[in-house]
């Protein structure tokens, strides 16, 4: 009994891992597809999936060219300032467009890794410089740095502003990072080096 109870919990930690990587990009590859395969879907016959993907890539890559032509530029800054007065959409527009250039835009954040030392404690946490000019919030937090600190084994967080001596930033890639943070140290800290 003993022996299959090994055998199952091998065949788990192998499986596991390989059968939710497919399923996610199984999910991702749907939902892509289907942005515009369900519009080809229903007027060509011999469909073939992808497709809508491999458009919708096109699509996508055409926009971001036309977006660093002056024309184009032109026309998208109208439709920012036409986004810009409608109040919800506003504020909803604004978020959207931040958090997406700090990922894939040049100035990315999460490019710093940084340890936080919690108050009056020998306490770190792992977490990710967001920004490190706080004053136009509060004369209050001047000295300060914001950093984004993701939850481990979930897609959450949260932000804490705290004095920059209490800040060390780490050599360390932003990719093992977050692998050591969403694993809970299990994964993603070989060569990690700390520097002030």
């Amino acid at each position: 009994m003993k022996r299959f109870m090994k055998y199952f919990a091998n065949g788990i930690i192998t499986t596991a891992p390989i059968a939710l990587v497919l399923y996610v990009v199984i999910e991702v590859f749907t939902f892509l597809d289907n942005l515009l395969g369900q519009f080809l879907r229903e007027r060509y016959k011999g469909y073939i999936p992808g497709i809508g993907l491999l458009i919708s890539v096109i699509l996508i890559t055409l926009v971001g060219w036309l977006a660093t032509r002056y024309i184009s530029k032109s026309v998208l800054g109208l439709f920012e300032r036409f986004l810009s007065r409608i109040p919800v959409v506003k504020s909803l527009y604004s978020i959207v467009k931040e958090t997406i250039q700090s990922f894939f835009g040049e100035k990315r954040s999460f490019s710093k890794v940084a340890s936080v030392r919690l108050a009056n404690t020998s306490m770190r946490m792992v977490g990710f410089v967001t920004s490190e000019e706080l004053e136009k919030l509060s004369r209050d937090l001047e000295g300060h740095i914001a950093v984004y600190v993701p939850q481990s084994f979930q897609i959450a967080g949260f932000t804490v502003l705290v004095p920059k001596e209490d800040v060390e930033i780490l050599d360390l890639a932003p990719e093992d990072a977050m692998r050591f943070i969403l694993s809970a140290g299990v994964s993603g800290h070989d060569g990690s080096r700390g520097t002030a």
